[in-house]
């Protein structure tokens, strides 16, 4: 089983969150897979243009190294994507779209998301674990 880390993970990692980064060690021992989502890239960059924190682009470089960046190149995803939304949709609980593709593509690849966004509990089907409040 693989991890895929969402976007206030990478955010905790950038703020040096001691629980996240234990966490991140303790599953490098174990030679566990750690994974970002192309969402969570986007997400993380876009902030970091906007204020042009050329540091932490550098930082946000090494970590898609380290943890490979998963792309939505997969029709599987966004069909999974649409399902979820209809869903969610039916149900009257809509959540962001770059929430949706974040699951979806941990779906499809069989991950467990790491996120500290209660909104994902809503996902019928989602491996979901909370690094930021889980002891």
């Amino acid at each position: 089983m693989g991890y895929l880390l969402d976007t206030n993970i990478v955010s905790a990692i950038f703020k040096n969150n001691q629980k996240v980064i234990i966490k991140l060690d303790s599953l490098r021992t174990q030679q566990e897979k750690v994974f970002m989502s192309a969402m969570t890239y986007y997400e993380i960059e876009r902030g970091l243009l906007a204020v042009n924190a050329t540091k932490k682009l550098k930082n946000l470089e090494t970590l898609a190294n380290e943890y490979q960046v998963l792309l939505l190149d997969d029709m599987a995803i966004f069909q999974k994507a649409s399902k979820i939304y209809a869903d969610l949709k039916q149900r009257g609980l809509p959540i962001q779209d770059a929430d949706i593709f974040i699951a979806s593509t941990a779906i499809i690849h069989d991950l467990i998301v790491v996120s500290d966004d209660s909104d994902l509990s809503r996902i019928t089907g989602l491996k979901l674990e909370n690094w930021l409040t889980d002891e």
